[in-house]
């Protein structure tokens, strides 16, 4: 088997790399392939994966490529890690949203728009590529907005096979079964725990949690708010969670706390992306020592938790058919029947080699639908603006976005973000091509 990495020079790919070599005999991996547009940093990072592979008995080779052809040709999985941009223009999305006042953040709002923006084209010429060089692979997306970019795959690229993963689910799951171990006395192992939720990446609500089938959700539930109650600041107010009897994603701080989240940030410099870059030179100075085989502790201020899990054991359980169960970003395709077929949602998703099938989930209640058909919305207009070049969706798209601008700050807003990005939108300066 052939798995390609595509932004392979990141600093997660190590976490990465860990995962496969956990999972080599089971994937019957025999060649990863990195690639990126950055040669330097790839050589670092792909040097620092070839001494960790090789550590632990040299289970798969592991290539280097910047030609995407080749690192595309006849592989199985093709995983998408990039950042359009790289880490100066997640800066620039954030700083983008402080300017005028509204969140400046990567994945949601103008700042998440904004990458969405650099990002879909790129994705989707990768998928068309894929048509030729690697028909029958799955196409495996991690790159933010992980939602969106999959939103625009199953609308403009429907014949690639393509999903959409994150790593806040697994993570909620975890953090659910150390409060169960810590809190309830109750030791489980994370195989036989399944979390069930609902909604769009980076919007979802987690409503229930099943152990070997039996929902616990109301004994989750009371010990969830026994910690919030014993925090000096806890994540969420008591009375929100008591109201909605569910545990929001902890991304939903943008939108139920959005004052507290804008003084946050009139505190930058630095703001995260700052944090990440010095984090980013420390981890690139550790990878490029010639004696490091295994990944440093500082790797785990990177962000990310789980994700080395989430990928590698999802890309597992669809190669050998194991009929798993994973949350997953997906087209809808008639499980909730009340709402659009096309929309991708992020839920749990059966896992099979043949097919990764939503299962049925009951509707939201109006008090959680209504953001999530609010940001939909925004997320259609996106990708339709991101394929067309058109400002025209791109305004709209800004005008029914929950952290957007008031209207008469639209054009402002749009103007300053697509000369912000100029160099990465081609599609919006058609007489420049």
């Amino acid at each position: 088997m052939k798995i390609t990495v595509i932004g392979g020079g990141s600093t997660y790919t190590p976490e990465l790399i860990g995962g496969f070599i956990d999972r080599a005999e089971q994937l019957q991996l025999s060649e990863l392939w990195l690639l990126d547009i950055d040669e330097p940093r790839l050589q670092i990072v792909g040097g620092f994966a070839k001494r960790m592979v090789a550590a632990r008995g040299d289970k798969f080779r592991v290539v280097l490529s910047t030609n995407r052809e080749a690192a595309l040709e006849g592989a199985s999985y093709v995983l998408t890690q990039l950042r359009v941009g790289h880490m100066a223009a997640r800066r620039e999305d954030e700083y983008l949203g402080r300017r005028h006042g509204l969140i400046g953040q990567e994945t949601t709002g103008v700042g998440g728009m904004a990458k969405a923006l650099r990002t879909i084209p790129v994705i989707l010429g990768i998928a068309q590529q894929m048509r030729q060089l690697a028909p029958d692979a799955l196409l495996v997306n991690f790159t933010n907005p992980a939602g969106l970019i999959t939103q625009a795959l199953a609308r403009y690229a429907p014949d690639v096979s393509a999903v959409g993963v994150c790593n806040v689910p697994i993570t909620a799951k975890m953090m659910i079964l150390q409060l169960l171990r810590e809190r309830g006395g109750r030791q489980i192992a994370p195989q036989e725990a399944q979390l069930i939720t609902l909604g769009l990446n980076h919007l979802s609500w987690h409503y229930g949690f099943q152990v070997n089938g039996q929902d616990i959700w109301d004994e989750v539930l009371a010990l969830y708010l026994e910690q919030l109650r014993e925090g000096e600041e806890p994540e969420w107010e008591p009375r929100l969670i008591e109201t909605l009897r569910v545990i929001p994603n902890y991304y939903l701080q943008y939108y139920y706390h959005t004052a507290h989240k804008l003084q946050e940030q009139e505190k930058w410099p630095p703001s995260r992306a700052e944090e990440v870059m010095k984090i980013e030179k420390e981890l690139l100075d550790l990878y490029a020592d010639p004696a490091l085989d295994a990944p440093p502790e500082t790797l785990k201020q990177r962000g990310g938790a789980y994700y080395s899990t989430m990928a590698t054991q999802l890309i597992t359980a669809h190669a050998n058919d194991l009929d798993e169960i994973h949350v997953v970003n997906r087209p809808n395709g008639g499980t909730i029947p009340a709402w659009p077929a096309d929309w991708v949602l992020e839920l749990p998703c059966r896992v099979r080699r043949e097919s990764i099938t939503p299962l049925p989930a009951k509707p939201l209640p109006p008090e959680l639908f209504g953001l999530l058909a609010a940001v939909k919305s925004y997320e259609l207009l996106t990708a339709d603006a991101a394929v067309h070049g058109d400002r025209e969706t791109a305004y709209k798209a800004l005008l029914v976005h929950p952290l957007g601008p008031s209207s008469e700050h639209i054009e402002a807003v749009l103007e300053d973000m697509l000369e912000t990005h100029r160099a990465y939108l081609p599609q919006f300066f058609p007489e420049e091509r």
